[in-house]
């Protein structure tokens, strides 16, 4: 389990309903590992149904932005975090068993931990 980076960016929504912020997060999150800080990014609420496998393979908001599924493979090459909200998996019915096996399940007082260690974060809900 990740305790400890030093950017952390949440997501709260699903490919449907806002593309645009799972492009930022994963945007931005890439830009802290250019940088030289560690970087996670934790899926909460809606956004847990982003830790299926291939879910943003269709993400794609165009220039000057790359797809959303581009963006998350060079995100996890370069050594960042997807995390996913245990609580929020189980309401979603989503089960830890159908997730990317490279995400990590966390629960709330690890997504605290992580925010209060945190250097910075950007919240996307």
């Amino acid at each position: 389990m990740v305790n400890n980076t030093d950017y952390v960016g949440t997501l709260f929504d699903n490919s449907e309903s806002n593309p645009g912020k799972i492009t930022l997060a994963f945007t931005m999150a890439g830009v802290a590992l250019k940088k030289g800080h560690s970087a996670s990014v934790i899926l909460m609420v809606d956004a847990v149904h982003l830790a299926l496998p291939n879910a943003l393979d269709n993400v794609d908001i165009g220039a000057p932005f790359d797809p959303a599924k581009d963006l998350l493979e060079n995100f996890i090459e370069k050594g960042g975090n997807v995390l996913v909200c245990g609580a929020c998996m189980e309401h979603n019915g989503v089960e830890e068993s159908a997730i990317d096996k490279r995400f990590t399940k966390i629960s709330g007082d690890d997504v605290v931990e992580l925010l209060m260690n945190a250097k910075g974060s950007l919240q996307l809900n």
